[in-house]
């Protein structure tokens, strides 16, 4: 046992490495974990204290164990036979399909990336681009939502802006999970998407399996009582007026919430803007077949810094009024009573009416609308005749001159009104805007 044993120092050096590897492995990788793990569940923990609504235990799971629960669900295990029986191929492998499919869709929240880097990074960009306005149909009724209930903000999706815009202003609720399609998914967006608590998902994927997958995690997530945003139109819209509603969604949210459990109550949220940022790619792609517009990082990144070019000398301007407005919400228990035979088709119908009742009319597309039914107005008469609209609707705020003046500028700045010795018209020469811009206001539906 005293007996000298002589090692070529390669070997010695090799047997160092893996006693360091076993030891940080084993003792130190787990207290560190353990230590800062400690530290985080007493930050969210008073962090609940501020919030209406706590983030869920659900939320805080670790990604690799709900990735495990996922796949390992009886749904997703039936679906894994299915595809095996349907495909010709071993269980095993439909399995690790499954596991892929799971991986990609699974986020990894991180409290911290949420509170304290995307809410600060949301709040600067929306005040940086837009005059942001809030307003609420019911807003008695939002505070009075059953803290239990999983709830679900139901919004129309004109900019990708909107999920910057209402992490924002609902920073204060709670931490929202969002579903957002294929465009997210580029380095490093994806990374910091993913750990904002976003789950991802293909739009348009044929595969049973896929779908099973990611309606079982969706269930998960509503049974848990975790607070969900979602788009019912299923991508951007490309002529500038609400669109109908995709349910795919809607009905796995619906089998997560059977009757007698968990109450969900669906949010309507309606969002309207003086400048669409991605508006020319949008009406762009109106006129084609396909609507794949994927980020592309380097056009982004080229754009943010024009900006802040701008900013340093002095020439940025922000691009008007940016305006959400709250709708009342749905019970889902009160509303499945009434509606027991129809319950998907009828509650879409209903999110979507609400939707479209409180879309907020802000000064641009209000004079978009009213200079292509006018032809042309003196520009005099065309800010008063802004105001009034802006006045009579329920949904706006109260008329500002300036704003509105600044609002005709943008567009006159940007061709698609022009300006004659004090008379606006269209100019002809961007109809396309005109229209989608049009289209967005709220005026003679």
């Amino acid at each position: 046992m005293t007996q000298t044993v002589e090692l070529p120092l390669w070997l010695f050096l090799l047997i160092v490495v893996f006693a360091a590897v076993t030891l940080a492995s084993h003792f130190l990788f787990p207290s560190v974990r353990w230590f800062f793990r400690r530290r985080l569940e007493r930050a969210v923990k008073r962090l609940n204290k501020r919030l209406q609504r706590p983030i869920q235990p659900f939320k805080l799971a670790r990604r690799h164990d709900m990735i495990q629960r996922l796949i390992y669900d009886p749904q997703v295990g039936q679906a894994v036979q299915a595809h095996a029986r349907e495909t010709g191929v071993p269980e095993a492998v439909a399995f690790e399909q499954a596991r892929r499919y799971a991986r990609e869709i699974v986020p990894s929240f991180s409290a911290v990336a949420y509170f304290s880097i995307a809410i600060r990074l949301t709040r600067m960009l929306s005040n940086a681009f837009y005059n942001v306005r809030l307003s609420y149909k019911d807003e008695a009724a939002l505070n009075d939502i059953d803290p239990d209930a999983t709830v679900v903000y139901v919004m129309n999706h004109r900019s990708n802006m909107d999920y910057v815009l209402v992490t924002y202003l609902a920073a204060r609720q709670s931490a929202l999970s969002y579903a957002v399609g294929e465009w997210a998914r580029v380095w490093p967006l994806s990374r910091l998407i993913r750990a904002m608590g976003a789950y991802f998902i293909r739009r348009k994927s044929g595969s049973e399996l896929y779908r099973q997958v990611l309606a079982c995690y969706v269930r998960h997530a509503t049974e848990a009582g975790v607070t969900q945003a979602m788009f019912p139109e299923g991508g951007l819209s490309l002529t500038g007026a609400l669109g109908r509603p995709k349910l795919g969604l809607l009905k796995y949210i619906l089998d997560g919430a059977p009757p007698g459990g968990r109450d969900v109550v669906f949010v309507p949220v309606a969002l309207n803007y003086d400048r669409v940022l991605e508006d020319t790619i949008l009406t762009k792609a109106a006129l084609g077949n396909q609507r794949r517009f994927r980020a592309r990082i380097g056009v982004i990144a080229g754009w943010v810094l024009k900006q802040i070019g701008r900013r340093l000398v002095g020439r940025y301007q922000r691009f008007g009024a940016a305006s959400v407005r709250y709708g009342k919400p749905i019970s889902l228990h009160a509303f499945r009573a009434e509606h027991e035979m129809n319950l998907m088709t009828d509650l879409a119908r209903e999110l979507m009416a609400r939707i479209e009742s409180e879309i907020p009319l802000v000064p641009a597309p209000a004079a978009c609308w009213l200079l292509r039914d006018k032809g042309e107005l003196p520009e005099e008469d065309a800010v008063r005749l802004i105001a009034d609209l802006m006045r009579g609707d329920r949904t706006s705020d109260a008329p500002d001159q300036e704003t509105i003046r600044a609002a005709i500028n943008q567009l006159v700045g940007r061709g698609i009104l022009k300006r004659v010795g004090g008379v606006l018209s269209p100019s002809g020469q961007r109809v396309d805007l005109l229209n989608y811009y049009a289209a967005s206001a709220p005026l003679g539906k």
